[in-house]
């Protein structure tokens, strides 16, 4: 049985940081893709970042590129999310998930982590 546990998450004001964790049981992070989506009120799931598990070769959607940084620890079999200059945009629930490959969408992913809010204040 495979389960994503997230943590980090919570209120911050605008321009601050935040760090999301994605540790897995029942399936090996380093040899599967992973990404994070998120999901604001009203909006669809979109993709955040994703990591490759051959290279270890990240993406990242416009809005968060050069803010956000995606990283593994194969150790932990753990993913993080590091987010900063939080902006209020960025307010949403973050998922992350995995996949054969890094899921660049929602159907594309076969495991699910629980959600974790992020709210940005400004």
């Amino acid at each position: 049985q495979v389960q994503l546990i997230q943590s980090g998450g919570g209120l911050v004001q605008a321009g601050g940081s935040l760090r999301l964790s994605c540790a897995a049981s029942g399936r090996t992070l380093s040899s599967h893709g992973v990404a994070w989506f998120r999901q604001a009120p009203g909006q669809e799931r979109e993709f955040v970042a994703g990591i490759d598990w051959r290279d270890d070769g990240t993406l990242y959607s416009d809005s968060v590129k050069r803010r956000f940084t995606i990283s593994r620890d194969s150790t932990k079999n753990t993913v993080y999310l590091q987010m900063n200059n939080l902006r209020r945009e960025d307010t949403a629930v973050y998922y992350c998930a995995t996949g054969a490959d890094v899921p660049v969408s929602p159907d594309a992913a076969d495991y699910w982590g629980q959600g974790t809010q992020v709210t940005v204040s400004s």
